[in-house]
């Protein structure tokens, strides 16, 4: 008995030593877990509090000019101006898109001030870039309509009565966002940590394939159009300078129209576009300065932002009837009187082209 008692009791403490050894084990593994999860949480970070806090004021303040703005500007498409009956169906539609960024803003002031890049709720993130990506893609696609539009009226003249059926039809403007809608899918097929795209660690060939598809759309629906965009813009400018004849004044100021998107263009849409090209190479060459660049990124992407208080300017730019029910609506008196005698006439000011041995009559500044 005692020396299988002895036995019994070596047996127990070899499974004591085992139960031991496996329970140690598991502590050792939970701490490199733990890491790695606090490594993909800190890509949700912001990399500092300072920078965040300033740019989420600044999105506030962004929040705060756009909304009365852009509220003063659909009241006036809709009750003064009618913008269906004055062939303002597009720039209206730049209005929409605007209110998408307007919705947002305050989302992602409160994420930075919570010292977040991004919400770290999937559907909220899915929701913003949605949202945001829309804005985008509408504003940059309707900028570019109006540009063409005055491209053809200045340069194509043959063609303007096409441009002016489209402009007529608001199904076109439909067809545009639903064409919209299907370049969202690429970030809508996974879920991807705190919506972080290219350059991230584990990454199947499924999610590098998206990512990379999702960034060839990013990049593509802004280059693309910019491209378009100084294409008519140097035709247009060519166009006035050498085959127009009429009041010299008033054919800078329809090159300043054209020069005008082109200036709003490049402020918010170019800037973070380089800006994510550097963090994207930062990122999949393992750079130690991407929280720098993460910075720069994000400034630059809350200075496109703008675009919600510059779009209001390239309206009255585009359309003097719009602009003199704007003036008329909301400033003081003795403001309206000055602005609209310094206009009198401008809106039915026309110059003369040659095509195709006729003369035709063009308005200087309507566009839209």
């Amino acid at each position: 008995m005692p020396k299988e008692h002895n036995i019994q009791m070596e047996n127990d403490d070899t499974q004591n030593q085992i139960i031991k050894g496996v329970f140690v084990m598991e502590l050792d593994r939970t701490p490199s877990m733990s890491t790695d999860n606090s490594t993909l949480d800190d890509n949700c970070k912001t990399p500092t509090h300072l920078t965040y806090q300033i740019l989420s004021w600044v999105m506030i303040g962004q929040f705060v000019l756009g909304l009365p703005l852009n509220l003063s500007v659909l009241y006036i498409f809709i009750f003064r101006y009618k913008f269906w009956k004055n062939n303002c169906i597009f720039l209206f539609n730049i209005v929409v898109a605007d209110f998408l960024l307007v919705a947002c803003l305050p989302v992602k002031a409160h994420h930075y001030q919570q010292g977040e890049r991004h919400s770290p709720d999937m559907v909220v993130c899915k929701i913003m870039i949605f949202m945001l990506f829309l804005n985008r893609g509408a504003s940059i696609a309707f900028l570019i309509i109006l540009c063409l539009d005055r491209y053809f009226n200045v340069v194509h003249l043959g063609r303007r009565n096409f441009v002016k059926v489209l402009k007529k039809t608001p199904q076109i403007s439909v067809v545009i966002w639903v064409l919209l809608v299907p370049l969202t899918i690429p970030t809508m097929l996974r879920t991807f940590q705190c919506c972080n795209s290219h350059g991230r660690v584990n990454e199947t060939f499924y999610s590098n394939v998206t990512d990379t598809f999702r960034e060839v759309i990013f990049f593509g629906q802004i280059i693309i159009p910019f491209i378009i965009l100084v294409f008519c813009t140097v035709r247009i400018v060519n166009r006035l300078q050498k085959k127009t004849v009429g009041d010299t004044s008033k054919l800078r100021r329809a090159v300043f129209v054209v020069l005008s998107v082109v200036f709003v263009f490049s402020i918010c849409f170019l800037p973070f576009t380089i800006a994510r090209m550097g963090l994207i190479a930062v990122r999949i060459n393992d750079d130690l300065s991407e929280n720098v660049m993460v910075q720069i990124y994000d400034s630059l992407l809350v200075l496109s932002y703008l675009d919600l208080l510059l779009d209001p300017l390239v309206y009255c730019f585009c359309n003097t009837g719009f602009k003199n029910a704007y003036i008329s609506t909301f400033f003081p008196p003795f403001l309206k009187e000055k602005l609209l005698n310094s206009d009198v006439g401008m809106e039915m000011a026309t110059t003369t082209t040659n095509s195709g041995g006729r003369m035709n009559s063009i308005p200087i500044l309507e566009i839209a």
